[in-house]
């Protein structure tokens, strides 16, 4: 018996490994993208000039929804000293996003589905802070703490079978390592629904019933439970980040990243599908 565990622990981190070299190399040609395409939208705004903006001049141009870029800065990542720095005004840009979907086949593996974006303009985390430590060896240390930032966005998207799958793009408690060419980790998902959501049964977290009236004598019944007693329990995703470039005078920095996360779960009634987002990242080191 133990030695079936190591073996499934083994084959577990196998797995994990995998998927983090997977993500290492699709970083590394984001990366190379985005340094040949200094401007990854049509909407590119440096940090300067946005601030400049009144809210009229931003309003309606989804010029919020973006995150600036840099016109000015090297590729060097040894110019970031080593050193204790705090993030500040820290953004990510969702630029793609995939959702695992079951094999059209019968037995056919899952695959990754390209979806469409159904949210508009309020799709970006911003103003986040965050503690990051650079080693002289120039290893990273990366944690993110800030409960009053926008650290969570809610999204829809749609795969091309015509499903609908809402997520919570978010990087809440994240806790990173690795060095300035890759560094990444684990943070926390919240539910998609916050505890005082009351779906039409009355249901919630911190207020409403526990599960439904018609049921309550059958509400922790093995095969009733999981669709009738709502769960607000937060799950687990994890993040890959790279630097593209860095601008040692005003202490600008950009790069790409790549976030594997799970979508809504309906308040625990529902597996939850995996969700892959690739987009850009801007930050201010201070």
């Amino acid at each position: 018996m133990h030695t079936a565990t190591v073996n499934a622990e083994k084959e577990r981190c196998d797995i994990e490994q995998n998927l983090w070299e997977d993500a290492a190399a699709r970083l590394a040609a984001a990366a190379a993208a985005f340094t040949l395409a200094c401007a990854p939208n049509a909407q590119a705004i440096t940090y300067k000039d946005l601030q400049n903006m009144t809210y009229n001049e931003v309003r309606g141009t989804g010029l919020a929804a973006v995150c600036p870029i840099i016109e000015e800065g090297t590729t060097d990542l040894s110019d970031i000293k080593p050193g204790s720095y705090k993030l500040q005004q820290l953004c990510l840009e969702p630029t793609k996003i995939w959702v695992k979907e079951a094999g059209v086949m019968k037995d056919a593996p899952a695959d990754w589905a390209k979806a469409t974006l159904l949210t508009r303009q309020t799709t970006n985390l911003s103003d986040i802070s965050a503690d990051m430590d650079v080693s002289p060896g120039g290893r990273v240390s990366f944690r993110e703490d800030d409960s009053y930032s926008l650290n969570l966005a809610p999204i829809t998207v749609q795969v091309p079978g015509g499903e609908r799958v809402p997520f919570l793009f978010t990087i809440k408690e994240l806790q990173a390592s690795g060095d300035l060419a890759k560094f990444g980790g684990t943070f926390k998902v919240p539910s998609y629904r916050g505890s005082t959501f009351l779906d039409p049964k009355g249901r919630g977290g911190s207020q409403g019933y526990d599960a439904a009236l018609a049921l309550q004598t059958k509400a922790d019944v093995d095969e009733l439970e999981k669709e009738n007693i709502r769960s607000f329990a937060a799950l687990e995703g994890e993040i890959a980040f790279s630097v593209v470039k860095y601008n040692s005078a005003s202490g600008e920095v950009v790069g790409v990243f790549e976030s594997l996360q799970p979508s809504d779960t309906d308040m625990g009634s529902k597996v939850p599908k995996e969700v892959m987002i690739e987009g850009i990242w801007y930050s201010q080191l201070a």
